[in-house]
Formats: structure tokens, sequence, C-alpha cells
């Protein structure tokens, strides 16, 4: 007879005990959407938490420095922000708040919008294509570097100080890095799924458009979320300098007559702005990643 043993060794699994339930299987990495709830509350939480925070030294710093000009508390800000969200300023040829913010979310759309698409185009055309990558890279090695508000005077002199100046200008911050986040998804593709793609008979361009570039979109988002608060950036600077509405340049004329409410008035709007626009391209990446869904 063999000694050895049929039986599993002691670290096999073992059968539960008679009358016991099953463990839970996890649903994900997330865990239960129990959990998943409560940490998004905590979240909310400590955010809630950290503003108060924040707008307490504030309210404590301006009591202590008694000076509305230098730093404004929160309640005298709050009632200019209240105020100009309704009233124009200046109060006979100026706009509300409102109307401002909405001259810098079109002209935000407008520039993010262009720049976006020809980024994706250019940046698949270099990953698809080694001479396009050959010509164009050099180009955007040389054109990323270079701060987009160095450009505001040369566009002045090209387009005046209409809409064309600052949505060119947005166009030409955008595309290198949507240009560089697309190309560097789609190197990070995995090779197996192209030649998966090829081997089952699709054709380069199929490929390209059905795999690769669909792999690569939450990398592009990514780089979108970059370019997006390089472009609020930019836009506030242009508008400092050449314009006759928007937030930027209500800020500026908020400066030159000592408003400094007013002034952090327009800086929350571009904060809200910001953050909101921002949330939305944050809700496209989980919607397009299911695997960042509940990070």
């Amino acid at each position: 007879m063999s000694d050895i043993d049929p039986r599993p060794p002691a670290t096999a699994v073992q059968e539960a005990p008679a009358g016991a339930e099953p463990a839970p299987a996890t649903p994900g990495a997330g865990g239960t959407p129990e959990r998943r709830g409560r940490r998004s509350w905590r979240r909310v939480a400590y955010g809630g938490a950290g503003l108060l925070l924040a707008l307490g030294g504030w309210q404590v710093a301006a009591l202590v420095i008694d000076d509305p000009v230098t730093l404004p508390t929160v309640v005298q800000t709050v009632r200019e922000f209240l105020h100009y969200v309704t009233h124009p300023y200046p109060e006979v040829q100026g706009r509300t708040l409102v109307e401002d913010a909405l001259i810098s979310t079109g002209r935000i759309l407008a520039g993010f919008g262009l720049g976006t698409l020809v980024g994706l185009v250019l940046g698949a055309a270099m990953a698809g294509v080694r001479v396009i990558r050959e010509l164009a890279d050099p180009l955007i090695a040389v054109v990323r570097p270079l701060p987009p508000i160095a450009f505001i005077p040369l566009l002045v002199v090209w387009f005046g100080i209409g809409e064309t100046s600052k949505v060119a200008l947005l166009f030409f911050g955008v595309v290198p890095v949507i240009t560089i986040a697309t190309l560097g998804a789609l190197d990070a593709v995995p090779v197996e799924l192209v030649h998966a793609s090829r081997s089952l008979g699709a054709s380069h361009f199929h490929t390209m458009v059905h795999v690769r570039l669909r792999a690569a979109v939450p990398g592009v988002i990514t780089g979108m979320r970059i370019a997006m608060g390089g472009a609020w950036t930019s836009i506030i600077a242009a508008e400092m300098i050449a314009a006759t509405g928007g937030v930027g340049f209500l800020i500026l004329q908020a400066g030159n007559y000592l408003q400094t409410p007013l002034i952090f008035s327009g800086i929350i709007v571009i904060a809200v702005l910001g953050f909101a626009f921002d949330g939305l391209l944050r809700l496209l990446l989980r919607a397009a990643d299911p695997t960042v869904r509940h990070s």
C-alpha cells in the first residue's frame, strides 16, 4: 500500500461548517454599495469641514487686519457677490457677474472644443503614421513649453481685441496638451489588443478608431482635465489685458477702483466654473472607465 495520503493538505480549501452561511462576494474593488456610500459621504463631510475652516480663517484674518481694501471679510464679500449677480459693474456700461461669467464660459467652450478636436486628430495621426509623428513631434516639443499668455500681444495685432484672439489663444494652449495626452494614451494601449484586432481581419484604420482610441479614452480625458485648467488661466489673463467683457475684465476693473470684495467675487466665480467643468470631465472619465467609478 502506498504511503501517500490522497486527501488534500490542510492548506487546501476547507468545507464550510454545516449550517454556516456563505461569505458574501465582494462586488468590486470599491466594496459594497453601502461602504462606497459611506466613503462618499465622508469625503463630502471632510471637504465641507475644510472649506468652513478656510472661511473661518479668512474671517478672523480680515477682522484682525481691519482693512476692507486689503482683505474684506467673508460677509462683505458675500454681500458684494450677491449684489453684482444682478447689478452691473460699473453701473453704467458694465455687466453683471452672471453675464461676464457667461462670456468667459463661451470663450472657453469654443477654444477648448476646437483645440481638443485638433489635438485628438493630430495625436491619433502621430500615433498611426510614423512620417507625421517625425514631422510634428519637434514642433509640439518646441511649442508645448511656451506659455499661451506670451502670444497675447501677437494675437491682438493679428486679430484685434475681439473674440477671435481669445479663441485662438485657448486653441494654441489646448492643442499641444491634448496631442501629447492622446499620443501617450495610444502608445500605452497593449500591443496584444492591436494584434488581436488585426488577426481578426480589421484594417489599420479600423483598429485605430475602434480599438486603440477606445482604449485610450481615459488617458485622453485626463489630458483634457489638465488642458481645461490651463485654458482658464489663459482666458482670464487675456481678458485682463485685451477685452471688454468677461470675468478677467471684471476683476481688472474692480482692481482699478479698489473694489477688493468684487475681486474676490470674480475669483469665486472662476473657482466655481473651473470646479464645475472639471467635475463634468471626471464624470465623463468614470463613464468611459468603470475601474475609476468609485475612486
